[in-house]
C-alpha cells in the first residue's frame, strides 16, 4: 500500500463542511431559545448551502458535482460492495458519499427556507417577510401584549421545518455510520482527511 499523499479536498469545501456541521448543532440544539442564536445559525448554514452548491459548479475537480454525482445503480451498487467489503476506493467522493452530500444540502436548504417562512409567517420578520409577513397575527400579537395576555400562534410552516429538521439528523447518523465503516473497509480516516484535506494516492 501506497503511503504517498495527495492534495483532494480544497479548503473552501473543508471550511464549508465543518461550518455546516457546527451550523446544525447550534441549530438543532437551541430550538428557537434563544431565538436570536437559532436565527442566525439557520442564515450562516443557507449562506454556506448557497456557496457551496456554487463551488459545486466552479470548484476544484473533487468538489465538483460532476465528479461525484452518480445514478441509483452506482450508488446502491457501491453500499452493497461496502457492506460485504468489496467495494472500490475512491479518491474523491464515493457514488454513496455523493448521494448524501447532495441529500444533506437538500434538507438543510429545505430547513432554511421553511425557518424563514415561518419566521415571516409568525414573526414578520425576516428576508421572507415582506411576500410572507402575516399583518394579521402580528395585529393580534400586538393586542394580546396590550391586553397582558399569553399569545400563542403555530405557523403552518413550522412542522414542514421540524419535519425537515428530523429528517436531516437521520442522513446525518447514516452519514456518520457510512463515513465509518467506509474508513474501515479502505484503512484511512474520511474525517482526518476532511481536515487535512489529503489522503492516500491511489
Amino acid at each position: 500500500m501506497s503511503n504517498q499523499m495527495v492534495r483532494v479536498w480544497d479548503p473552501l469545501v473543508r471550511v464549508v463542511h465543518w461550518l455546516l456541521v457546527i451550523g446544525f448543532i447550534i441549530g438543532y440544539v437551541t430550538e428557537g431559545d434563544p431565538m436570536w442564536l437559532h436565527v442566525w445559525s439557520g442564515y450562516t448554514v443557507a449562506s454556506l448551502v448557497i456557496l457551496r452548491v456554487i463551488w459545486g459548479f466552479v470548484g476544484s475537480q473533487h468538489a465538483r458535482f460532476t465528479d461525484f454525482v452518480s445514478g441509483p445503480a452506482k450508488v446502491f451498487g457501491y453500499l452493497g460492495g461496502l457492506i460485504r467489503r468489496k467495494s472500490p476506493r475512491f479518491l474523491g467522493h464515493s457514488p454513496a458519499g455523493g448521494a448524501m452530500t447532495v441529500a444533506l444540502l437538500l434538507g438543510l436548504a429545505g430547513i432554511c427556507v421553511t425557518g424563514m417562512l415561518t419566521l415571516a409567517d409568525a414573526g414578520n420578520a425576516g428576508p421572507l417577510a415582506a411576500w410572507f409577513g402575516n399583518e394579521e397575527v402580528t395585529a393580534a400579537r400586538a393586542a394580546a401584549q396590550e391586553a397582558g395576555e399569553r399569545f400563542r400562534y403555530r405557523s403552518p410552516y413550522e412542522e414542514p421545518h421540524e419535519v425537515l429538521v428530523n429528517v436531516t439528523l437521520v442522513l446525518v447518523i447514516l452519514h456518520v455510520a457510512g463515513v465509518a465503516l467506509a474508513s474501515f473497509v479502505h484503512k484511512e480516516s474520511l474525517p482526518k482527511a476532511m481536515v487535512s484535506g489529503m489522503k492516500r494516492a491511489e
